[in-house]
């Protein structure tokens, strides 16, 4: 048991009860893995274009699609709930924001810090009566890898190990029948390289500017937790 655990156990309790789940012994919310991240993320509206793709595409990458389902009810200010792919429910805990991310005349938005759990609770069940305050996400994503190597960038489709890095993805959203697009940077590993694997990435992927004059800026800077919150149909903000 760890120092987090309480923490931990008070969630599980939480996100059970809103999903119709039994409660989680104590002790037992979390699974060995827990994750650090530094991320920057911008949500547009409209279809990913295909030029938009092929900018991207200069890269190697994997591709996956699943559905995320989103807990918005009740609130939790600063915690981003997910089931994952109708696998694991992941908690993401927001822990404060460490300044912005400029790349000169291609981008400027928010870095946020994040620790991700994954609870031992089983898939939500779409026929409780709670599954209404989740909200389905249906997501492709195309996902590249890379790290800092004697100063270069490499970049890989896959992860090494546990290897420092930064992830780049780019993803075409559906929810609620509308279409959105996203283009995130998600470094791990020793929370001292965080920044500078984010940032370098940020200036290799940027090295070239997104076509048709997309330039992403602060007003398209955000998380899930809080594009969600601000969408129609919800009647909260829910903060980062």
């Amino acid at each position: 048991m760890t120092a987090e655990t309480p923490v931990q156990d008070t969630l599980a309790g939480l996100i059970a009860a809103a999903a119709g789940h039994s409660g989680v012994p104590p002790g037992q919310a979390a699974a060995r893995e827990r994750v650090r991240s530094l991320e920057a993320r911008w949500i547009f509206g409209g279809r990913l274009t295909a030029a938009v793709a092929g900018w991207f595409a200069r890269f190697p990458a994997r591709t996956e699609s699943r559905e995320d389902a989103y807990l918005l009810d009740p609130r939790l200010p600063g915690v981003s709930v997910k089931v994952r792919g109708g696998g694991p429910v992941e908690v993401k805990v927001y822990r404060g924001s460490p300044g912005i991310l400029e790349v000169a005349g291609r981008a400027r938005g928010r870095l946020e810090a994040w620790q991700k759990w994954v609870l031992a609770l089983r898939p939500l069940s779409r026929d409780s009566a709670q599954a209404a305050g989740w909200r389905p996400v249906r997501k492709r994503r195309r996902i590249s890898r890379f790290s800092l190597a004697d100063g270069q960038i490499v970049v890989r489709a896959q992860q090494r190990g546990h290897e420092p890095g930064c992830e780049v993805e780019l993803t075409e959203i559906r929810t609620g029948g509308q279409d959105w697009w996203s283009l995130a940077f998600e470094a791990t590993g020793p929370v001292g390289l965080l920044r500078s694997q984010l940032q370098a990435t940020a200036a290799h992927v940027f090295a070239q500017a997104l076509p048709g004059g997309v330039e992403p800026g602060p007003d398209h800077s955000r998380s899930y937790l809080q594009w969600l919150g601000q969408r129609p149909g919800t009647d909260y903000d829910a903060g980062p």
